[in-house]
This record gives C-alpha cells, structure tokens and sequence, in this order.
C-alpha cells in the first residue's frame, strides 16, 4: 500500500537564461525576456512529493517536519532571494531553468531521503509554467 506525502514550500530568487556560447543576439532570440542581463525575479511554489509504505508505529508514509526541515535546510534558505546564477554553486555552469532548478533540487534531496521512497518535485515558476522531476 504505497502512499503519497506532499510538502508545499515558496522561495523567491533571480535569474538570467543565458548560454555562454552563444552570441548576444541568439540568446536575446531564444530566451527572450529572461535574458536580462540584469536578472529578473519569480515567485517559486515548490511541491515535494514522497512515496511509501506507511510505517505501521507511526502511520506516517515520512514525518513532515522532518520533510519541512530537510527542505528548509537544503533548499529554501540556499535559493530564496539569492541569484541563482551568481549565488548558488549548482548553478555556476549550469543555466537555472525551471527544469534544471528541478533536477538540482530532486538532486539535493534524492541524497537525504532513504532510497526506499519514492520522490517527485513539482516547481511552479510561474502560476502558468510548472515543471515535474522525474517525469
């Protein structure tokens, strides 16, 4: 009987789409508006989802302060209101995507969370565009 947890966090944070090895007019071309070279902001909603068994002591599938905690210590207090490009070290060669944001956050805490769960991260970039890691 698997069971699914979710956590609902928020962090703000900037960013700039930019591809090194392109020229100033392709990068205007294909990331548009996220090109600034000054950065733009968004309000993230970042949902963790986790699977599992639920243990037969505590009922719980996985406790959510802990979940909460875990989020908050890894995630939240390195992204919110920094420059993903300039401030996180995941993203010194890596263009911050919501995609990419997604990987390196499942990334994080793929390594904190027992193998024995299962863990999907859904991030909202914006109200409209949202990304899922794993598919």
């Amino acid at each position: 009987m698997k069971v699914a947890v979710f956590r609902k966090e928020h962090f703000n944070a900037a960013h700039r789409l930019h591809n090194p090895k392109w020229s100033k007019e392709k990068n205007e071309s294909i990331f548009g508006k996220c090109n600034n070279e000054y950065y733009h902001g968004h309000n993230y909603e970042l949902i963790i989802k986790v699977s599992g068994e639920p243990d037969p002591d505590t009922g719980y599938v996985y406790d959510m302060k802990v979940l909460s905690d875990m989020i908050k210590d890894n995630v939240t207090d390195k992204f919110d209101h920094r420059n993903l490009n300039l401030d996180v070290e995941e993203f010194k060669d890596l263009n911050p995507t919501a995609e990419n944001i997604a990987v390196v956050i499942y990334n994080i805490l793929r390594d904190k969370i027992e193998p024995r769960f299962d863990l999907k991260v859904t991030l909202y970039e914006t109200e409209r565009n949202f990304v899922e890691y794993p598919a």
